[in-house]
């Protein structure tokens, strides 16, 4: 089993090589939970996370996390997925895992509906399913959301309607058409803005994204020639702020044309100090992938009596989650995101 997995490490790395660079910063726990550590558990648990994209930043980030729960609590912790936007390549990365025998899967899923059935195959094996950016998921155990995805989206569109001025042509971008939170942070800020703002429009159905920010700058790019006078563009996945900032950049549109979306600072921080984006948004990929292991271990403990609103995961934004539906206790939120601006984006190294 270790074999297989470090073949399969080793080749990941391989393809994905260097080009997202390395990200710092450790997690700080607002306490460390002493109880999910291997010590306390009387025994070391085998959790993969498994990504959409690994090699770009947003997921470099949430190795950290990963990786780090593992050190501080001796448990195997460790994070994979496919080089590209690849639904395939998730869905083998997870036969894969059950052939291992892995304990538990935190999956962060391309498409919710193509990983189904892989994931019911897995929890058939006994194995433990946390799921995250997937609120619709039925074959996990757990599924664990940063926040409320209609009003991480609605701030998204507050923000873009003011440098807009509340009126004018915008698009929007998807990782995917089926990602699950990506599409109800735009339905958010759509809805939102035929609310307060009709005198804005959007020009073009969501464009999908494939999170590579070379894809969003093309399709950014097709879309401005079409309409040249496009004043907004709505970022849903995090390499959108990089292929917007680029588009801005290279068009000299600085003050005509203006960005609000998902972001790393990492990433989009050259855009925000030329002023060709003004405004990112995102939680911290490393406290996500720490808080999915934490899931994991407390339900492998037999602890899913502590699994429930009210739960203090002792991470930022994860203090006192929510059951926001009651018919599905499973499905928790943590509250809280973070928003950027070029005045604060030197505060975060990731």
């Amino acid at each position: 089993m270790k074999i297989l997995r470090l073949i399969v490490m080793i080749g990941i790395a391989l393809a994905c090589g260097l080009a997202a660079g390395a990200l710092n910063g450790p997690v700080e726990p607002t306490h460390f939970r002493a109880d999910v550590t291997a010590k306390a558990a009387g025994r070391r648990f085998i959790i993969a996370t498994v990504v959409k994209v690994d090699g770009i930043a947003w997921f470099d980030r949430m190795r950290k996390g990963v990786e780090q729960f593992g050190a501080q609590t001796g448990h195997d912790t460790w994070m994979t997925g496919p080089p590209r936007a690849d639904v395939a390549a998730q869905i083998e990365i997870v036969e894969n895992l059950i052939a291992q025998g892995v304990d538990a899967i935190c999956i962060v899923p391309l498409s919710v509906h193509d990983i189904e059935p892989a994931l019911k195959k897995a929890r058939a094996h006994g194995i433990l399913v946390v799921a995250h950016e997937a609120s619709n998921i039925e074959n996990a155990d757990y599924v664990l959301e940063a926040f409320d995805n209609k009003a991480y989206g609605v701030k998204l569109m507050e923000v873009l309607a003011k440098a807009m001025g509340g009126q004018g042509p915008y698009v929007a971008t998807v990782g995917s058409l089926t990602a699950k939170s990506q599409n109800e942070w735009i339905d958010g800020a759509v809805e939102y803005q035929k609310a307060h703002y009709p005198k804005m429009v959007e020009v073009v159905p969501r464009l999908e994204t494939h999170d590579d920010a070379n894809i969003d700058y093309a399709k950014l790019k097709a879309v401005l020639n079409a309409h040249p006078d496009l004043k907004g563009i709505l970022g849903g996945p995090m390499p959108s702020s990089a292929g917007a900032g680029r588009l801005i950049s290279e068009m000299k549109l600085n003050g005509k044309l203006f960005f609000s979306g998902t972001g790393l600072v990492s990433v989009s921080g050259q855009y925000m100090r030329n002023d060709a984006i003004q405004y990112i948004q995102f939680w911290d990929p490393a406290v996500a992938g720490y808080a999915m292991n934490i899931i994991a271990v407390l339900a492998l403990e037999k602890k899913a009596g502590a699994i429930k609103a009210g739960m203090d995961l002792g991470l930022p934004g994860f203090t006192n989650l929510i059951a926001p539906d009651p018919g599905r206790p499973h499905l928790l939120y943590g509250s809280g995101w973070i928003g950027v601006t070029k005045a604060d984006a030197d505060r975060y190294d990731f």
